[in-house]
């Protein structure tokens, strides 16, 4: 454990805590300190306990054993608190945690949802005018242009999450606990966050920061702290650790392992979907592309560039911009897929980027949810259940989802988890292509890995993947080709030696386009 010297007082600490569910140990011997004016970045794959932990830090959860003390501000001494540490009585203390899900009241407008359960008043009436100018004030900070009165429910993820954020700047905050929250945020977001971040750090507020994003942490944190199945690996100045050091102690393994070594080539003689002149609708520019079989094509770009508006148009989860607009083969067959269902039945597959909001069945059991895709091979007159336990059961241990408990809901399980059971529920369709729209978002560097070699399993066996991600890393390490767009065109297709960061990004942003130009596939081969 390296050492962390520092002379900021200290506003919260943990003393040999453990925390278990039932006969289930979730987190044991955690000692933790939570000092004023420092970004503490809380470390560990999915599963290894940090969500437990802040939750026992913002008073969601009780301490089974151990000690939990607030510091005072004054010279009054420490108080144990764990005994009485409840959500209300922290965030009275100002703790306040910050949800990786979203904590808001759709039907409410944007101040209500602000100031909600702690409302300003004048006399016996509702200030609602310094409501909302707070409310602006809050969202400058973050150079969001939103209006007090916008409901909720009309906005954008990502515009929510700055909503979320920017409540946090009423409660008067000591320490503030962050899980996730650059996830639905653009680069442009996460920075304003990350000044956001560093001017209350100046004001002596504490944050503790989760994130899988290691470029982040280097950026913001002062300390961090890593887990690993529920035990303390250990504290390190940020200063100390390389974003490879911060894998390896999470994993144990080398970042530069992630990527398995390819054990195939494409057959670039056998063209698995060829996509030929469409036009998605708010675009001008028709786009055509082909996937080979055995081929990982990378779809890359920037947000808002339109790939998962390509793909989805592809798999009939949006209407094209005109009626019989461009033309769909699948194995060198015309195709006319209106649907998700039309996909299916043409052995395509779409694993969705929103696995909570369109993915999974978070209220469900994993029974159903690993069947429903594919459920015509557990069903004749009736369901036969035992054989869609055998089944579940098998992809279990094939895709190593850890659940201690069968009968766990899909909601429940942490987000690696959920990933590799969503995974698993397209293949249980045995589709021939397989559309990936950011399969590691949210996920640990060690699930990320895992699902990695998944991908690269299925391309060796002949399946034909295409890959959307905004991670270019992920781009660059398991595509043959990629495809870049940049404002709903397709600017370009790279290969070999052109699929390199810099290159990627000229075409991401405009700088440079051989649109329409084809690729021809035979040199792809290399």
């Amino acid at each position: 454990m390296t050492a962390t010297a520092t002379s900021n007082p200290i506003v919260l600490s943990l003393r040999n805590l453990r925390k278990a569910f039932g006969a289930v140990t979730v987190l044991q011997d955690i000692d933790l300190e939570i000092r004023a004016g420092e970004v503490l970045a809380l470390l560990g794959e999915n599963g290894a306990g940090k969500s437990t932990l802040v939750k026992i830090l913002a008073g969601f959860e009780s301490v089974t054993a151990g000690e939990l003390l607030l510091h005072a501000v004054a010279a009054e001494g420490n108080v144990r608190v764990d005994a009485h540490w409840q959500q209300a009585r922290a965030e009275a203390e100002g703790v306040i945690l910050i949800h990786q899900e979203l904590n808001l009241v759709e039907q409410l407008t944007v101040a209500e949802n602000i100031f909600l359960g702690h409302e300003l008043t004048r006399g016996p009436f509702l200030d609602k005018f310094t409501m909302r100018r707070l409310t602006r004030e809050y969202l400058a900070a973050l150079e969001c242009d939103i209006d007090p009165d916008t409901p909720m429910h009309t906005l954008a993820v990502s515009a929510k999450q700055m909503v979320e954020i920017a409540k946090t700047q009423s409660k008067q905050a000591r320490v503030l606990i962050l899980d996730e929250p650059t996830a639905v945020l653009t680069q442009k977001e996460s920075q304003v966050l990350f000044a956001l971040i560093e001017r209350l750090r100046q004001q002596g507020v504490a944050i503790v920061y989760i994130s899988h994003k290691l470029d982040e942490i280097a950026q913001i944190a002062d300390r961090i702290t890593i887990l690993r199945d529920g035990t303390l690996v250990g504290h390190y100045a940020a200063q100390d650790l390389s974003q490879d050091d911060m894998a390896r102690l999470m994993v144990g393994r080398e970042l530069s392992d992630l990527f398995p070594p390819r054990s195939s080539t494409p057959d670039y003689q056998q063209c698995a979907l060829r996509v030929t002149r469409l036009l998605v609708a708010g675009t001008n520019t028709p786009v055509s592309f082909e996937l080979q079989r055995g081929e990982i094509l990378g779809f890359a770009g920037l947000v808002g560039s339109g790939r998962t508006a390509l793909l989805e148009t592809v798999v009939g989860l949006r209407a094209a911009a005109r009626a019989n607009t461009g033309t769909l083969e699948v194995a060198d067959k015309p195709v006319v897929l209106r649907d998700l269902a039309t996909a299916r039945r043409h052995n395509i597959a779409y694993l969705t980027k929103d696995r909570k909001g369109s993915g999974l069945l978070l209220d469900k059991g994993l029974v159903m949810n690993f069947s429903l895709f594919a459920l015509s091979n557990y069903a004749g007159l009736l369901i036969h259940k035992k054989q869609e336990e055998v089944a579940l059961a098998a992809v279990v241990d094939a895709f190593d989802i850890r659940i201690k408990d069968a009968n766990v809901l899909a909601g429940n399980l942490s987000g690696g988890n959920q990933q590799k059971l969503l995974l698993a529920k397209m293949l249980a369709a045995k589709p021939s292509v397989l559309i990936f729209d950011e399969p590691t978002r949210g996920i640990d560097i060690g699930t990320k890995g895992q699902i990695y070699q998944f991908i690269n399993q299925l391309a060796a066996s002949g399946h034909s993947i295409i890959l959307i991600s905004s991670d270019i890393t992920e781009i660059i390490g398991l595509s043959d080709r990629v495809a870049v767009m940049y404002h709903g065109d397709l600017t370009g297709i790279l290969k070999d030696d052109e699929i390199e960061e810099h290159e990627i990004m000229r075409y991401a942003t405009g700088l440079k386009s051989r649109q329409q130009i084809p690729v021809p596939i035979q040199r792809a081969i290399g």
